[in-house]
């Protein structure tokens, strides 16, 4: 039987369709729809296939669209939009049903030299001192309502130690600020592209629930919508996918249903190697009245 690292690394592996057409095979989480960050990276590994090797990926910007079907596979449609002495443009548009669920514009940029600076990271504890967040919701899972468990409960390619471990089903008003160690759970061994789509699927974890921790709200409410909208990316230095990243988010504003939320990826070195955007959608609904 596969691990769920291997399942993950082999969704993420296309099937090559046509010359700039790929599928992709999808993977229920217990979501009602296809988890964002599974077609987002899978967007980028198609647009990285029809890039050269020595051209890495240094940023995306996407929109969801409409919610993914994970009973069928993913099309994805490349535009080769631009190549350039120094810069590569690709436009991926993911398509199910014959409509597209989400859209992506990713460049890519041939390494060189130039000034160099970033932000420190936040003094954290090492994640090695820190519970694993696997341990954490088989110690919660008895007070988690039946219909959620299996989903709370299943198996994950991606390993979380939170600094400061919160239940999920019992959400308290806080700062809008996160900070989580995270990596993929096994030694893997991959390309430069393939390492940047997993962090592309990585980076939708835990995101937009950012901008909901000043309101105590939670993906459970009944009451609650909850979609991200748009996302973004910014690849800076080199990672790997399988060591130790922090991720610190933050949320600087929620308004009109809206949520923004900001999030800064490094190394347990401190290098920063990534910075992401998101904004979601959290729509609050009237409660359904009794019959």
């Amino acid at each position: 039987m596969k691990s769920v690292v291997q399942e993950l690394l082999d969704i993420i592996q296309l099937e090559q369709l046509e010359k700039n057409l790929f599928r992709g095979q999808t993977r229920a989480t217990g979501q009602k729809s296809i988890f964002g960050g599974l077609v987002a990276g899978q967007a980028l590994m198609a647009a990285s296939r029809t890039v050269e090797a020595d051209r890495p990926v240094h940023s995306l910007h996407a929109y969801f669209l409409r919610p993914g079907d994970f009973s069928v596979p993913i099309i994805y449609d490349v535009d080769r939009i631009r190549d350039g002495q120094s810069f590569t443009t690709r436009r991926v548009n993911a398509i199910q049903h014959g409509r597209p669920i989400f859209s992506l514009a990713a460049s890519f940029h041939m390494e060189e030299e130039g000034v160099d600076h970033q932000s420190d990271m936040p003094d954290v504890p090492s994640p090695d001192s820190l519970p694993n967040d696997e341990d954490m919701r088989q110690q919660v899972a008895e007070g988690i309502p039946e219909k959620f468990r299996a989903a709370f409960l299943q198996d994950r390619p991606v390993e979380f130690r939170p600094v400061k471990p919160s239940n999920s089903f019992n959400a308290e008003p806080q700062d809008p600020t996160r900070l989580t160690w995270f990596r993929i759970k096994e030694r893997i061994d991959v390309d430069v592209a393939t390492t940047r789509s997993l962090l592309a699927f990585c980076s939708d974890f835990g995101l937009m629930g950012t901008a909901m921790l000043p309101h105590g709200m939670n993906f459970f409410q009944p009451q609650l919508q909850a979609a991200s909208i748009d996302h973004a990316m910014w690849f800076h230095r080199p990672f790997k996918a399988d060591e130790w990243l922090l991720y610190a988010t933050d949320s600087p504003t929620a308004t009109g249903a809206r949520g923004i939320n900001r999030g800064l990826i490094y190394r347990e070195d401190g290098t920063l190697v990534a910075s992401v955007a998101q904004e979601g959608l959290m729509r609050l609904r009237a409660p359904t009245p009794l019959s």
